[in-house]
């Protein structure tokens, strides 16, 4: 059942892009540390030098956060510019945010305790920056460039730790699994014990593989239920539910959406008519998500689809598709984010940037077990060995009677990580 073991590769796990609400979150925060650190700095920075005179409190803290609030605003326009990318970048908007800062605080400051608007208070103001509100640029500048990018980046790549989740949702062959639908191949007669044992051994290797295995209600009736990929696709916590293509599908989906609902954590949203979405059309790879555009997925599911992952950074990209049944009836994925496939069924390989030819139709399908293991059928012993030998370790599974009916390994399980 599995082929003897290799060296396995483990690349980095993908991030989703921070979401806007993370950027406002990150961005406010940076320079509100840097603003407030400066003005707290500068006034105990006065305390210490006028001999730790109480006095000195009330007699500049309303100055100073001003200079801090004024700062704080500056920076954070500069921050969302992007300022942050590059040190000198951020030492010319630290330089420049906090002398506006100052003297605009120094003017109301003076202004408000009567000081007339003349020359002398125009030379206090401009001298200010290196007496008076010298500390408090020093350590605006200092801030802005050590602490804000630091800040900022650690509030956008914060990812709370979960518990390991290891689901993979699967759903039983109905009793009419023979009358499944077919686009691309010709009828051929399916076992029905056959195929409800090689069901089995699907499920068996999927545990054997630290899967924990949920399934999804019955539906005897419906030919095509065991083809459980179509009816939803996960992006993390985020359960995207289908819309078939086929008329006959959809009933499908509302015993998957139960199962995905009694999974905590998971949020879920749904593909609506007139847009139609199969998961068989959904390739993942790191942050961008492949769809195929043929009979079962149109252009109004892919334009749902689009909407709902830009939230969450991922990037949606449509691809023209008339030879097979589904995307991922001709194309999948390894864990480091080369596609396989058969260029024969695909209308425009370059779309992927890395693509790797595989010589058997059932080897373009398999299912990233782990970054280092990977499932797949047992009617394609070269791509096997083939994957075998770029280091991963391969667990394959005889899927014949459901590859009858345009299925393949991916088809059988939805994943939830």
């Amino acid at each position: 059942m599995t082929s003897p073991a290799a060296t396995p590769v483990s690349p980095a796990r993908f991030k989703p892009a921070p979401t806007p609400g993370r950027r406002v979150l990150a961005v406010f925060a940076s320079s509100g540390a840097v603003a407030l650190l400066a003005a707290v700095t500068a006034l105990f920075a006065f305390f210490i030098g006028n001999g730790q005179t109480p006095q000195t409190f009330g007699q500049l803290t309303g100055h100073f956060l001003l200079a801090g609030f004024i700062a704080f605003v500056l920076l954070s326009v500069a921050n969302a510019a992007g300022a942050t990318r590059a040190w000198f970048l951020t030492l010319i908007t630290g330089f420049t945010s906090a002398c506006l800062a100052a003297l605009l605080a120094t003017t109301v400051t003076a202004a408000a305790v009567g000081n007339p608007l003349s020359g002398p208070l125009f030379m206090f103001v401009v001298g200010s920056l290196v007496s008076l509100n010298l500390v408090f640029i020093l350590a605006v500048i200092a801030g802005e460039v050590f602490l804000a990018p630091k800040l900022l980046r650690a509030i956008l790549d914060y990812a709370p730790e979960r518990p390991s989740r290891r689901i993979a949702l699967v759903r039983i062959p109905a009793t009419n699994l023979d009358e499944g639908l077919l686009t691309h191949l010709e009828r051929r007669p399916v076992d029905h014990a056959l195929a409800d044992e090689q069901w089995d051994n699907y499920c068996a290797a999927l545990l054997s593989e630290g899967w924990e295995t949920i399934e999804v209600d019955a539906a005897p009736d419906l030919a095509d239920s065991v083809f459980v990929e179509d009816t939803v696709v996960m992006f993390g916590d985020l359960a995207v539910l289908a819309n078939p293509g086929a008329l006959s599908r959809r009933p499908e989906v509302d015993a998957v959406e139960r199962a995905v609902r009694s999974i905590p954590g998971i949020s879920v949203a749904s593909i609506l008519a007139p847009g139609t979405l199969d998961g068989g059309d959904v390739l993942k790879v790191g942050s961008t998500v492949y769809v195929g555009a043929g009979s079962r997925t149109n252009a109004e599911g892919i334009r749902q689809l689009r909407a709902l992952l830009a939230p969450h950074g991922y990037e949606v990209v449509a691809v023209p598709l008339t030879k097979a049944l589904h995307l991922k009836s001709a194309v999948t994925a390894l864990p480091d984010g080369t596609v396989i496939g058969d260029p024969e069924r695909i209308d425009v390989p370059s779309l992927f940037p890395r693509f790797l030819p595989v010589v058997e139709p059932e080897g373009v399908a398999v299912v990233a077990l782990s970054d280092e293991s990977l499932l797949m059928s047992s009617a394609a012993p070269q791509t096997a060995a083939m994957l075998s030998n770029l280091g991963y370790r391969v667990v394959t599974v005889d899927i014949s009677e459901f590859e009858k009916l345009e299925g393949c390994v991916t088809c059988l399980s939805v994943r939830v990580r």
